[in-house]
Formats: C-alpha cells, sequence, structure tokens
C-alpha cells in the first residue's frame, strides 16, 4: 500500500457501517470520499465526521446508476489521483417469503447488493492494476454463509457476493490488490430500519405467508433489540482491515454467536440441522 495517506472511497456512507468506517478512516488520516446516493443525507454525514473532530468528502453516489458511478470515481480520481481502497458497503434488506417476491423486487435486490457493487469494483480496478496496489473490502453479512427463512433475496444477493469476492481474490492478487469479506451477524444498523424492505405481497392479507411474515418481522424486531450489538465494532472492523500494513485474510466474521453458527453449520449432518430449524420455525410460528 503506499506510504502517503490511503485514498479511500466509501460507498453507502450516509449511516450504519458505512458511515462509521468513513469516519474511522478520516479519523486515522485517509483521504476519504464518502458516497452518498440521497443529496438530503449529504449535510449529515459532515455534522458526524466534524463532530467526530475530523472530516471527509461526499461524492453523489447511487449504485445502481452508472453514470453516477462514472462520475463518482472521476470525481475522486481527479481529486485525488488515485483510490487505493474501495469499500463496497451500499446495500437493503428484503424480507418476505419467496413466494412473495416478485421478480423486480428480486432484480431490485441484486441491483444494489451485487451488480451496483460489481459496477462500482469494475469501475476502480483499472487504476488499481495499473499501480498494482490496492484492497476491495466488500461488506458481506453472516446471511451471506447461512440462510434463513424468509430472507431468500437478501441471503441470495451475499451468497452471490462471496462467490464473486473469492473468484476476484483469486484473480487480482498477482496484481497486488487484496478482496477482503466483512460478514457481520447482528448489529442495531437502518438495514433493520430505514432500509429494510419487504416484499409488497408479505403485506398483503391475501399471502398464504402473511400471518408469518408479520410473526416474523416482530421477531426480528425483538431479536436486533435483544442481542444486536452496536455497529461501531463493525465500523472498527473496517478501519482495521482497511489501513492494515499486511495482507489481510479473505474473510472477517463479527457479531453475537455468528462463529458457533457457522460451525454447526459446518459439522452437524444436514438431516440434524434441518431438523432443528424445523422445530425452531414450528415453536417460532405456532401462532401464525
Amino acid at each position: 500500500m503506499p506510504s502517503e495517506p490511503n485514498v479511500v472511497l466509501v460507498t453507502g456512507a450516509s449511516s450504519g457501517f458505512g458511515l462509521l468506517a468513513a469516519i474511522g478512516l478520516a479519523k486515522r488520516g485517509c483521504h476519504v470520499f464518502a458516497g452518498v446516493r440521497s443529496p438530503d443525507r449529504e449535510a449529515l454525514v459532515h455534522e458526524s465526521a466534524s463532530a467526530a473532530g475530523t472530516a471527509v468528502r461526499t461524492v453523489r453516489l447511487d449504485v445502481t446508476d452508472a453514470r453516477q458511478i462514472e462520475q463518482a470515481v472521476g470525481d475522486v480520481l481527479a481529486a485525488a489521483g488515485r483510490i487505493d481502497v474501495l469499500v463496497n458497503n451500499a446495500g437493503f434488506g428484503m424480507g418476505g417469503f419467496f413466494e412473495d417476491i416478485t421478480d423486480e423486487e428480486l432484480r431490485r435486490q441484486f441491483d444494489t447488493n451485487f451488480f451496483g457493487l460489481a459496477a462500482v469494483t469494475r469501475a476502480v480496478l483499472p487504476g488499481m492494476r495499473i499501480r498494482r496496489s490496492g484492497r476491495v473490502i466488500n461488506i458481506s453479512s453472516i446471511a451471506g454463509r447461512i440462510a434463513q427463512p424468509a430472507l431468500s433475496a437478501y441471503s441470495a444477493s451475499k451468497f452471490a457476493l462471496e462467490g464473486l469476492s473469492e473468484s476476484l481474490r483469486l484473480e487480482l492478487m498477482l496484481y497486488g490488490i487484496d478482496v477482503v469479506l466483512i460478514e457481520p451477524g447482528t448489529y442495531k444498523t437502518d438495514i433493520w430500519g430505514r432500509n429494510r424492505g419487504f416484499a409488497q405481497r408479505a403485506q398483503d392479507p391475501s399471502s398464504p405467508y402473511y400471518a408469518m411474515s408479520q410473526r416474523l418481522t416482530t421477531i426480528v424486531d425483538r431479536m436486533v433489540e435483544k442481542v444486536g450489538r452496536d455497529p461501531a465494532e463493525v465500523g472498527e472492523l473496517i478501519c482495521r482491515v482497511a489501513t492494515m500494513t499486511r495482507r489481510p485474510r479473505m474473510r472477517y466474521t463479527t457479531g453475537p454467536n455468528v462463529r458457533l453458527e457457522l460451525a454447526m453449520r459446518r459439522f452437524i449432518p444436514e438431516k440434524l440441522y434441518e431438523a432443528g430449524a424445523r422445530r425452531i420455525l414450528r415453536k417460532l410460528f405456532a401462532d401464525a
């Protein structure tokens, strides 16, 4: 990595992990460009950075808009000359049982969580490849390793991101470019609030899954409140991975019980795992 301060582009930096990472990296001396989709959120980003005793620059960046990607990356390169670290954080969660999710809703989930991330990465890679130096940090989820009911669209997008990241890491290692996955568990961020989406039919009483969808919403809210951790943990992890001088690992998991969940998924036979899941689901949805 360059000896001068790293130039970092963070997508989805108006809240949650992205905002925390942008501020944390700026406090570490990085030259940070915070990608913000909505213009009315730019002031919040600057105010949050100022309150933390630092400053970041914002760029308008909707990862589903090809023109904005080109403009944002061009603006960063014009201002700083390069991009050393890309933090792909932009994303949202689409809730709903699969049968309730339309093709349009599924595509919208993938457009942001997968295709948008891929497009931003593709725009940044040429400069990294020419310099033979760079780091791409993709914010995935434990849901990209262990699928959950009623999160099929979100899990599918994160599983796809996991596969893309594994391939990219192998493709780019000869060019000195690191590709890293960060896989958070349950944290109290806007993905469970402002950025949470639901399949439209999940809210329709005529859906055969309506009662379970309503029940699941309550369960998730309670779970986030009970076990959801401070998102500052993930912001700190992103900063650490972005600035470490040694080559980072492929994956970093963090959050309540995630290592236990991964171990159970890996070592418990499929038949026993599904039997346990069935018992839990029957208990959760007993009244649905």
